[in-house]
This record gives C-alpha cells, structure tokens and sequence, in this order.
C-alpha cells in the first residue's frame, strides 16, 4: 500500500469486539470517545535483557513474552440489551454476549475478545482501509456518571498483533 496522503484523525476509526464462535458475536463500539491508546508493541514481543560483566555490556537478548495494552473509552446508552449489543454485555456476557465463546476456546477459564481497529482510508483515495487486529484480548470495564456517563476499557493483549501492525 502506498503511503497516504492525508493525516487519519478521531472521525476516521472503528472499534469491534468480537467472541470466538464459529460465525462471532460482534459489537461495534458506539460512542467511542475517539481515544483508542495501544502500549506496548515492539519487535517480537519480548523485553529485552542487558548482561553486563563487570559493568560492561556483553549483550543484550530478548527473553520473556510482553503484552500489550490498551485502553478506550465510550459513551454509555444502556447497560445490557437482549437484542443489542453492547460494549458492557460484550466484556461481561451478559444479555446479546450471553453464550459468547471466549477466543481461548469454549473450556478457557478466561474470557477473551479479538479487537479490530479499522481507520478509514478508500474514502480519501488510499487504495484500502486501515485495519489492524489484536487477538485473544481479556478486557475489564469501568462506568463513572457524567455528562455524558462514560465506560472506560481496559485490555490486555495475550494473543497476536495482526493486520496493518502484525508484529
């Protein structure tokens, strides 16, 4: 893909959740607050390591597995919803998310998502859209009152980095 001519903002992005079934329950973030954060993500995913013998570096590896993180925020319009989905039914199965299957697996003792972020690119002559996926996902939810009421999410990445971004 050539590079792009024009500078993606907060108008142009898409977040979906979706469960590991065999045709996934998916919800599209509504009222995203357009504040989608990605930490983390480096070479092979692994921390990097520095020997030193007699404070001389004699070398540097990589060794345990890192996983990144992110956060993102919404507006809240409802909590749970049997025919809709939403973002609280989505990381908590409840109502239209109750017989999700976590992307684990069906047996997995933690509950997992994919994640799809898609930044909008045909519509300013890119020859595609920029999507990136992070997979097997464990997410946790915060609600605070305001105006509006807001969920902020976390997640942590425990599968692969895919798409645009494939590590």
């Amino acid at each position: 893909m050539a590079t792009s001519s024009v500078v993606k903002n907060m108008a142009d992005g898409t977040i979906v959740l979706k469960d590991g079934s065999g045709t996934p329950i998916s919800c599209t973030v509504r009222f995203d607050n357009a504040d989608f954060s990605l930490d983390g993500l480096k070479a092979k995913l692994r921390e990097t390591n520095a020997y030193q013998h007699r404070g001389v570096l004699s070398s540097v590896r990589h060794t345990t597995r890192t996983f990144p993180t992110f956060t993102f925020s919404c507006s809240m319009s409802n909590f749970t919803s049997a025919g809709a989905d939403t973002v609280s039914d989505a990381i908590l199965k409840n109502g239209a998310f109750a017989s999700a299957v976590s992307t684990l697996g069906a047996n997995a003792d933690v509950f997992c998502l994919d994640v799809q972020i898609t930044e909008e690119g045909s519509s300013f002559g890119d020859s595609a859209d920029h999507v990136f996926g992070l997979e097997d996902c464990e997410l946790s939810l915060s609600y605070a009152e305001g105006d509006p009421n807001t969920f902020s999410i976390s997640g942590t990445v425990y599968g692969a980095v895919t798409g645009d971004l494939a590590i």
